[in-house]
């Protein structure tokens, strides 16, 4: 079949005249297709799912009957633009009682429709060609993609072991720090699990100043921390000079398919995202910001999903311990970020996590997400479907026979 006219006016930042001709298939349709595949071979044998990455539960029953209430005013059926006063207010009130963190919810806070638009938005009010956006690997790539977009450049800091999974920020070549304009960094991070200290913050905002560089944190972890309450990099003295931090209604509330996040710190950048979202979007539905108002004023709910999920974690742990695999427990998030498994004690070898995620839900029915960018590494996600404890369990003893009986090697 013959190229469309319109073959040859696609964008370069999406592969130009050759998009979609790319054989390259992305991580996670893989993963999708090798589940299907899975399902069809084996259907006597439940998929044991650690790979989703999104919130199990419905958001509470206290939050839903608020947005039913609001769904029915007439007040909120129209355009939300930047945002109803209602919600900036409970952010602000929220950051203060979480974190001690003062806002001014008018001029320092507002709403995206969800984190990845934030990260997708930012690069625009900063990156020019040429310009560089230092960014953490493995990662979310959402502000990278949108650097090489605006002809931007994307300089990896790998998040390595031996570095306590912090980036090595005094090891960035002059050069690169002369083009500098973005930071993005990602505590508690996803997918290594680590939670940040004040120190690293502290050093971060140092960092920032000596070297004029805008700070992006995503927080939108930052409610499931295990090792220590949860902190913002807001609270450490400086860190509103030099930047903003974005959250996420999603994963510390369970409102994962409502669409709505914050973007907060320095008036200017928090102005500059909300001009460049002006001529984005028109907002997030006001019945939904007024409900996610209430999530925010419940301190019980961050609590009670941050305990689920260290509880599922904990079990998920000693599961892999026993099996072989190198892991303890994270800082928090709801992944498991562990050293790949090199084979099998049967003499199946595996070149990489990629390798070793396809073997497992093909031969096992046990999906994870590989990441191969710092090393072979899986991430396991507790947000598997599980109804009770006791149904956790289950899934968890499944989970130890079929690992134990592939024999890993490490």
């Amino acid at each position: 079949m013959a190229d469309p006219y319109f073959q040859q006016l696609f964008a370069d930042r999406i592969g130009g005249a050759d998009y979609g001709k790319g054989t390259e298939i992305y991580k996670f349709e893989k993963i999708k297709r090798a589940k299907r595949q899975a399902l069809a071979d084996h259907p006597e044998r439940a998929l044991l799912d650690f790979g989703i990455g999104e919130n199990d539960s419905m958001a509470p029953a206290n939050v839903r009957q608020v947005m039913a209430d609001e769904i029915n005013k007439p007040e909120n059926r129209g355009y939300a633009d930047n945002g109803v006063i209602e919600f900036k207010q409970a952010v602000a009130r929220f950051m203060h009682r979480e974190f001690g963190v003062e806002l001014d919810a008018a001029t320092e806070v507002n709403h995206a429709i969800g984190s990845k638009p934030a990260y997708a938005m930012l690069p625009a009010a900063f990156i020019n060609p040429g310009d560089v956006t230092l960014m953490t690997v493995p990662g979310y790539p959402v502000a990278g993609t949108h650097t090489r977009y605006y002809g931007g450049i994307v300089h990896k800091l790998p998040l390595l072991a031996e570095n306590n999974f912090f980036p090595d920020l005094d090891g960035i070549s002059p050069d690169i720090l002369a083009k500098a304009k973005l930071l993005v960094i990602n505590y508690p991070n996803s997918p290594t699990g680590k939670t940040a200290t004040t120190e690293f913050y502290e050093k971060v905002v140092e960092f920032a100043k000596q070297h004029q560089i805008v700070v992006v944190q995503d927080a939108a972890h930052s409610m499931l921390s295990f090792d220590h309450p949860p902190t913002s990099f807001l609270s450490v003295p400086g860190a509103k000079e030099v930047g903003v931090e974005v959250h996420s209604m999603s994963k510390g509330f369970d409102m994962i398919g409502w669409r709505l996040g914050w973007v907060c710190g320095h008036p200017l950048i928090v102005q500059a995202f909300a001009d460049v979202k002006d001529n984005s979007d028109s907002g997030q539905f006001i019945a939904i910001q007024k409900a996610a108002a209430a999530a925010l004023d419940d301190a019980s709910i961050p609590q009670q999903t941050r305990e689920k999920y260290r509880r599922r974690m904990t079990k998920l742990v000693e599961v892999l311990k026993r099996c072989g695999f190198e892991c303890s427990m994270p800082g928090g998030t709801y992944f498991l970020y562990t050293p790949a498994p090199k084979g099998l004690a049967d003499g199946t070898t595996f070149e990489n996590g990629e390798a070793a995620s396809q073997y497992l839900i093909r031969e096992q029915s046990i999906c994870t997400v590989p990441w191969d960018d710092a090393g072979p590494y899986l991430r396991f996600s507790v947000t598997y479907v599980a109804a009770d404890e006791a149904a956790e369990d289950a899934l968890m003893a499944e989970t130890e026979a079929r690992l134990k009986s592939l024999a890993p090697v490490f």
